[in-house]
């Protein structure tokens, strides 16, 4: 295995060398790979210039990757908060529609939390210390967030196409859509209960909307 990765990353080359007398011969060269050059540096003598400048290089390079990495984490969050939001609203619409007020929108909306959970909303947001003000979707991580969103939508397609109408039958297809959401993960290991809090997604939102005004202002010059 080991040769394996060394022969991918360190490749064989050739080059023609001259010599003294304006001769040439082939001469076995190695070609460095970006990986390869990162592990050079790392396992050279820091004290020679060229060493600490390679080193230094592949520092700020690496910090770069995990700034745009953790960039495209928050974008995808603040991205999926704004489509589960979509997805709340529109659902309250259907529901409306069929007998459920907002009253039993949020009750609909509790259980389904309940059951995809095993913790009431209120329980939940007292785990991650989410202010009384707030909707608990602003604190979680986006794997929960799709979850809900996956389970508003199916109750959503379903409502329809099953003609529901009235609270009970609604309030139970959330409920199983839910738990059958719920199964999914658990089946893949996670466990969403267990799931830290990913902090105010309205911080990474500000963020990114602060920096589209600077794009936008420096488009415009």
């Amino acid at each position: 295995m080991l040769v394996k990765i060394l022969t991918t990353v360190f490749l064989t080359s050739g080059k023609w060398s001259i010599l003294v007398r304006k001769t040439e011969r082939a001469v076995e060269d190695i070609a460095l790979t970006r990986y390869a050059s990162y592990l050079v540096a790392q396992n050279a003598d820091s004290r020679k210039p060229e060493t600490a400048f390679a080193q230094n290089y592949f520092a700020v390079q690496t910090r770069r990757a995990e700034i745009i990495e953790q960039g495209m984490l928050e974008y995808e969050r603040v991205r999926e908060r704004e489509k589960l939001s979509q997805t709340e609203k529109q659902l309250s619409s259907i529901l409306f529609e069929r007998g459920v007020d907002q009253h039993g929108f949020a009750i609909i909306c509790s259980k389904g939390d309940m059951v995809l959970f095993r913790l009431s909303t209120q329980q939940l947001k007292n785990e991650m210390k989410v202010p009384d003000n707030r909707p608990l979707a602003d604190f979680l991580p986006t794997i929960s967030i799709k979850a809900k969103d996956l389970a508003d939508e199916m109750t959503g397609i379903n409502v329809v196409n099953k003609n529901l109408k009235g609270y009970n039958p609604i309030e139970k297809e959330h409920v199983d859509n839910s738990s059958a959401v719920r199964k999914m993960l658990l089946k893949r290991s996670i466990q969403p209960e267990a799931l830290p809090s990913a902090g105010d997604v309205k911080k990474p939102k500000r963020k990114l909307d602060s920096e589209d005004k600077t794009i936008l202002k420096k488009s415009k010059r």
